[in-house]
């Protein structure tokens, strides 16, 4: 069997190992064979492709893998849909109870019910928005 089939076979498997552990490392060293299977299929001696595979895999790892991390641990810089509702202050347009209640936040009429249910919440009054359970606001007055 030619060496680049060989490299292109170790590629194949680095990578689909790589799809199911989600480490980085064995992409990196994926992509490093299938590096050394094109310079395998251009004629370079079987020394020189472990040399190659070598470098590149150490460069891969020490290099690469860290910037890559870093990219995929970022937080959620913006919080979307009614993730976004939670912890915004909303103004009390019928009085919220632990069953009903009407709530306005940020110019959008929302069901509503207290978060402390013994609590009622008198029309006018200024909440906090602590969840959101399907289409309820469970709400909290302001101090």
């Amino acid at each position: 069997m030619d060496p680049w089939l060989i490299w292109l076979i170790v590629a194949a498997v680095l990578v689909v190992v790589e799809i199911f552990t989600l480490t980085a490392a064995l992409g990196m060293l994926g992509a490093a064979a299938l590096v050394t299977a094109g310079l395998a299929a251009i004629g370079l001696p079987l020394p020189f492709q472990f040399l190659a595979f070598g470098v590149l895999a150490a460069t891969s790892l020490l290099f690469v893998r860290p910037v890559a991390l870093r990219h995929i641990a970022q937080p959620q810089v913006a919080r979307f849909g009614t993730d976004a509702l939670v912890g915004k202050p909303a103004q009390v347009l019928s009085e919220v109870t632990g069953a009903a209640g009407r709530v306005r936040i940020d110019g959008e009429e929302w069901t509503a019910r207290s978060y402390d249910e013994t609590l009622v919440i008198a029309a006018g009054a200024t909440v906090d928005v602590i969840e959101i359970r399907g289409a309820t606001a469970l709400v909290y007055p302001r101090d």
